[in-house]
């Protein structure tokens, strides 16, 4: 990367550490579905009225839909309603970036050497003693369903890599059309009796922190920071960028330790060091196989 990617690069991690524990600030009024249909209701009806749609596949817009929108957060913000602590979520969800490498070896063609290959099954090592260790504490529950979060993510990053749109900031914004009405229909099917009192509050004094968690959900999150992210990874190797992520849970466990008083255990916090270990040993032995062009 050259010198303005890489400060780019840097700056994503922050906006998206700083996204965690503004979750749980907007989870303590909304239910999970909910938050995460208002997210993209706010971002989608600015982007029908004044963004022009992307000259893309509409198969690659959905799949970045599905896979950053709905997977990626249904499944997030469940797991932390039901008691993922946002800092270890932080954590978890870098489970995106080997996810990401596997995908793209089983989809994309490209390969990884026995060092990656090892890099990999040590940061799977590492996911593997943090549910251990939550299941001896607590449910495990939160932790799969973190991980199925980090699954949508990889395959968002996928998706949105073939895309290659020619204005990246556009894909962030179009794939906010896709998720809304699929969140909604989870949402009153699933968290039905808790929708109608938590709309009703939206305007009270005491829902202003999670309106304002949810703003910044909104606007740093996803407006500036996947606009970053998704020209990223149009400019460089999905390799090269996914590992960037692995600064996200430094600002998150950060963040919700001076929000909350949330530190993860000494063994969650190895873990997680084992997984951003893994991947950085993963990501710097990529490897793409290169098909010669006919004569």
């Amino acid at each position: 990367m050259n010198r303005r990617d890489t400060l780019l690069a840097m700056l994503v991690p922050v906006l998206w550490g700083l996204n965690f524990p503004a979750t749980a600030y907007a989870l303590q009024h909304y239910p999970p579905l909910l938050t995460a249909a208002l997210r993209f209701i706010l971002l989608s009806i600015p982007t029908i009225l004044l963004v022009p749609r992307p000259q893309v596949r509409l198969i690659w817009l959905v799949g970045t839909g599905l896979g950053l929108g709905l997977m990626q957060f249904a499944f997030l913000y469940t797991g932390m309603a039901v008691g993922m602590p946002p800092g270890l979520a932080s954590l978890v969800l870098q489970a995106q970036a080997p996810f990401t490498m596997l995908l793209a070896v089983l989809l994309l063609g490209e390969r990884l050497s026995a060092r990656a290959g090892m890099g990999v099954a040590i940061a799977v090592a590492g996911l593997m003693i943090v549910g251990a260790a939550r299941a001896q504490t607590a449910s495990w529950l939160p932790v799969v369903l973190t991980l199925l979060a980090a699954l949508g993510w990889a395959i968002g990053n996928l998706c949105s890599r073939l895309a290659r749109p020619s204005r990246p900031l556009h894909l962030t914004m179009w794939m906010s059309v896709i998720p809304p009405l699929p969140l909604l229909a989870l949402s009153l099917l699933l968290e039905g009796p808790q929708v109608g009192p938590a709309l009703a509050g939206a305007f009270t004094r005491a829902a202003l922190p999670a309106n304002l968690g949810l703003l910044y959900i909104v606007v740093c999150s996803s407006v500036i920071g996947f606009g970053i992210w998704n020209t990223l990874m149009t400019r460089h190797p999905a390799s090269v960028v996914a590992p960037w992520s692995l600064l996200v849970p430094v600002v998150g466990v950060l963040s919700s330790w001076a929000a909350f008083g949330d530190m993860p255990s000494a063994t969650e916090l190895a873990a997680g060091g084992l997984v951003i270990v893994g991947v950085l040993i993963a990501s710097r032995s990529w490897r793409r196989i290169v098909v010669p062009a006919p004569v």
